[in-house]
């Protein structure tokens, strides 16, 4: 069951990447030396900051490693199912993070960049609904949006999501992907009885074209 707070009407190895040595390879290079620095800072009590460098700079490479491991899966015949069941998710799922989808229009590559700030933006609004700040959660909507998801029908989502899932707990991390020609991000909300997503589309104006609460089946 879910709570639709608007109308749906659009929508182990290191070495993986590129056949060569650790060495040669230059995403595998910066694995190394920023796992090295990092192993480094956090082994002798140095720098909190170059610490939180070295890692951040590990989990883009790492990010990049794994997008490329994904493309040879695909490149070797291996299903989205598969992909999705290595990694623990769906294979809808693992095609939105990794996928390459075509424009049925114009059969060019779709754009996979997201809308700057989006995770954080969709973040604040989750927050908000979960402290019944409906107008501050209306405050991006888009006009078209404005007119048919007001206050009131905010809190009626809610209610019913607490209704079937109990008391709100806390929030996890939010996951940003690409979706035609939109942003989507999607925050998962941790209750005492069950899980649910918020689910925030933005237009490339950065626009809130879309707003859902989805309890999760089960």
């Amino acid at each position: 069951m879910k709570a639709v707070l608007t109308a749906i009407d659009r929508h182990g190895n290191l070495d993986v990447v590129g056949g060569g040595s650790a060495a040669a390879d230059p995403v595998a290079r910066r694995i190394r030396d920023a796992a090295g620095r990092l192993a480094d800072e956090l082994a002798g009590a140095g720098s909190p900051l170059t610490a939180m460098a070295a890692a951040r700079e590990l989990s883009a490479a790492t990010g990049e490693a794994l997008q490329e491991a994904v493309d040879r899966a695909r490149a070797a015949s291996h299903s989205w199912r598969e992909i999705g069941d290595v990694l623990g998710t769906t294979r809808q799922a693992a095609f939105q993070r990794f996928g390459h989808p075509v424009d049925p229009r114009t059969g060019a590559p779709m754009s996979t960049d997201i809308l700057p700030g989006a995770a954080d933006r969709a973040a604040a609004i989750a927050t908000c609904l979960t402290e019944g700040r409906w107008e501050d959660a209306r405050r991006d909507l888009s006009a078209r949006m404005r007119e048919g998801l007001d206050a009131g029908r905010l809190a009626s989502g809610w209610a019913r999501t607490v209704g079937m899932v109990g008391r709100y707990e806390g929030m996890g991390e939010p996951f940003a992907h690409r979706a035609g020609d939109h942003s989507v991000v999607e925050v998962p909300l941790h209750f005492e009885a069950g899980e649910a997503t918020v689910r925030v589309i933005f237009d490339d104006d950065g626009r809130i074209a879309g707003l859902w609460l989805r309890p999760a089946a089960g």
